[in-house]
């Protein structure tokens, strides 16, 4: 009569449920993966299928049973590890939604906010149009293959028993906001150094011909200086978008 053991069980069991948890907690909070249009049981099922086809790379992890003593501490050791990665993928996208932000304050739409579902947050009209290319970058750009790659190989950089607190020692997450702030600005630089000179030029305006209106068209010339500026940069957003992305998945062991 045939037979298993629970000894067996949790030999089969555990291979595939460590990843399991890592992945699961990725795609609850990565962009794109953790909309609220992606069902949950897509999620889930998405997670087992890469935790089940990762497994000829995930040869010689340590083996720790789902009912043993280190049971518990394995299940945060993971869920936290792949929020880690979930938040740093997101930072990216924030870096380039903050230049929106900047940009749309410069050129005088930031007043234009309105409640975003997706991200259930008051965004502005220019804020929300770089989100939106950023989702587009990512597909096009295979950034969810990234991702992907970064999970997988985080389990050689953090196996399934790492410890927690040297885990977040080396990861430095902190750091991943001084990357905001400078990337954004490095992104929004251009357009906001030729709005500058624009409100500049206007500043000038007014003060030689006091009796022109330079509120009446003030707001038409940064409107159109700015969206023909956008029009000139974005083409060349791809790089910097890229290369925080390298850096962020690079946290994780990928490269």
């Amino acid at each position: 009569m045939f037979s298993i053991t629970e000894a067996q069980l949790a030999a089969w069991l555990s291979p595939i449920f460590w990843p399991f948890l890592r992945i699961l907690a990725v795609f609850s909070v990565s962009p794109v993966f953790s909309v609220r249009s992606v069902p949950v049981r897509a999620r889930i099922g998405l997670a087992f299928f890469v935790a089940l086809a990762a497994q000829a790379v995930l040869e010689g992890q340590p083996q720790i049973s789902v009912n043993g003593p280190q049971a518990l501490g394995t299940a945060a050791t993971q869920v936290v590890i792949g929020l880690s990665l979930g938040f740093a993928v997101r930072v990216v996208f924030s870096c380039v939604e903050l230049a929106g932000e900047l940009v749309g304050l410069q050129m005088g739409l930031n007043f234009a906010g309105f409640f975003d579902p997706g991200s259930h947050t008051q965004g502005s009209a220019v804020g929300t149009f770089f989100s939106t290319l950023t989702v587009l970058l990512f597909v096009v750009l295979n950034g969810h293959l990234m991702v992907l790659m970064a999970v997988v190989r985080s389990f050689e950089s953090f196996p399934v028993d790492a410890n927690l607190l040297d885990m977040l020692g080396k990861l430095k997450l902190y750091q991943m906001g001084t990357d905001l702030f400078a990337s954004a600005l490095w992104i929004a630089l251009p357009m906001i150094g030729m709005l500058m000179l624009v409100n500049l030029t206007l500043g000038i305006i007014s003060r030689v011909a006091p009796q022109m209106n330079i509120y009446a068209i003030g707001f038409p010339v940064t409107l159109t200086t700015g969206l023909i500026g956008m029009a000139a940069t974005l083409p060349m957003l791809e790089p910097p978008f890229m290369q925080i992305m390298e850096r962020a998945v690079g946290l994780f062991g990928a490269r």
